[in-house]
């Protein structure tokens, strides 16, 4: 205790004074000591988050029976509450599949900061340049479907919490077939989309509250666009789908069909239309493929064919589709309806799709548009169709 001089005016005396810096000078010195050792805690900690991260990774991607997966760096973003993948790829354990299921450049989860003003903590994941990769093959061990396995579930298991949202940017997807002469691969390009509201923050009451928008370039060439609505919550799939793709030059999917069709197109172009709901599981829908100024047997090129019983099949084709196309828009075309269940068998009606190809042709032809007549699904709208056509890559003859 310092002591006061009564020759000083109840100051603090000289020698006492002398005593109190140094406790001072310990006091300071104990501050700084403890915050060195908080921000070497943090620093430590910092450094060993990403192999903390990358360890939880690997040990969630292991735990899959049926799909592998491999990861590049790790990378910590504290400061918006995210970590980063890069060179993210899953693949099939089993079989000869030359080609991954999933392979993305850099995957991105962070938490959705505005749902907590709704009272939740969910995450965002944005994924980058992915390419996704299905295969046919004539073995089930070398066919890749994404069937069997839960691999979108292994990617959700990467973040702690409920993905809210998700975003591709410039992905791919591909249908892939090597058993054929020349592989096929058709394939879907410039793929941009989002999937929001998958855990209903807001608490709307319209059962479909999420959605899909999905946009991108078949063959590099012609416009798709997927609208979805759906419920996330329901124990069996519950959604409306809606599917246009519009302008594809059908030369460029010749080895498709050749390789599944043994035909193959000279010229022409291919517009197609898919809409679907699912109640619980119980699916309704129509199909509808349009082909304009098309043309798929030529006698001076086909002639030269090897095999004579696919020249006789692709005139018998080009003969069909050239009776029963309609002439004011040199369009062939109908509308496929089916029905079924996602666990089960799905039925077409054949009848029903023998007689919309009369309708095409001798009564109206069908537009690439909506059944309803509009291009309005879900509250979701699709662009307006531009169907002039540009320069044909096929043959013009």
């Amino acid at each position: 205790m310092l002591r006061k001089n009564a020759h000083t005016n109840g100051r603090v005396a000289p020698e006492d004074r002398e005593v109190a810096k140094p406790r001072k000078k310990r006091r300071w010195l104990h501050w700084v000591i403890g915050l060195a050792i908080v921000a070497l805690v943090l620093g430590i900690g910092r450094a060993m988050m990403p192999w903390a991260v990358r360890d939880y990774v690997n040990r969630t991607l292991d735990k899959n029976e049926m799909y592998a997966g491999s990861i590049g760096p790790i990378e910590i973003h504290l400061w918006r509450g995210a970590y980063s993948i890069r060179d993210l790829t899953i693949s099939k354990r089993t079989g000869n599949v030359p080609v991954p299921l999933l392979a993305a450049k850099r995957v991105d989860f962070a938490i959705e900061w505005d749902a907590l003003i709704h009272r939740k903590i969910v995450g965002r994941m944005l994924i980058e340049e992915p390419e996704l990769n299905f295969v046919d093959a004539p073995t089930e061990s070398e066919t890749q479907t994404g069937t069997g396995g839960p691999w979108l579930q292994l990617v959700q298991d990467l973040f702690p919490f409920d993905i809210n949202r998700a975003v591709v940017r410039n992905g791919a997807v591909h249908f892939r077939a090597y058993q054929s002469k020349k592989p096929v691969d058709v394939y879907l390009s410039e793929v941009n989309g989002s999937v929001d509201n998958l855990t209903n923050i807001r608490h709307e009451i319209n059962p479909l509250v999420a959605t899909v928008n999905v946009s991108g370039l078949m063959m590099d060439q012609a416009k798709v666009e997927l609208k979805v609505t759906l419920d996330p919550f329901s124990y069996r799939p519950t959604f409306h789908l809606a599917l246009r793709l519009l302008g594809l030059d059908v030369t460029k999917i010749n080895d498709l069909a050749l390789s599944y069709g043994k035909f193959d197109f000279k010229r022409g172009w291919f517009d197609l239309v898919v809409e679907a709901d699912a109640k619980e599981g119980q699916l309704t829908g129509y199909v509808k493929p349009l082909f304009r100024d098309l043309k798929v047997f030529s006698l001076t090129q086909d002639i030269k064919e090897d095999n004579m019983l696919q020249f006789f099949w692709q005139a018998l084709v080009h003969g069909v589709t050239a009776v029963f196309k309609n002439q004011p828009r040199d369009q062939f075309g109908t509308l496929i309806r089916f029905t079924g269940s996602m666990e089960g068998k799905t039925s077409v009606d054949l009848m029903g799709t023998i007689l919309n190809v009369l309708r095409n042709a001798f009564i109206r032809a069908y537009l690439p548009r909506l059944e309803s007549g509009t291009d309005t699904v879900g509250g979701l709208t699709f662009e307006p169709a531009d169907l002039s056509d540009p320069i044909s890559a096929g043959n013009s003859q």
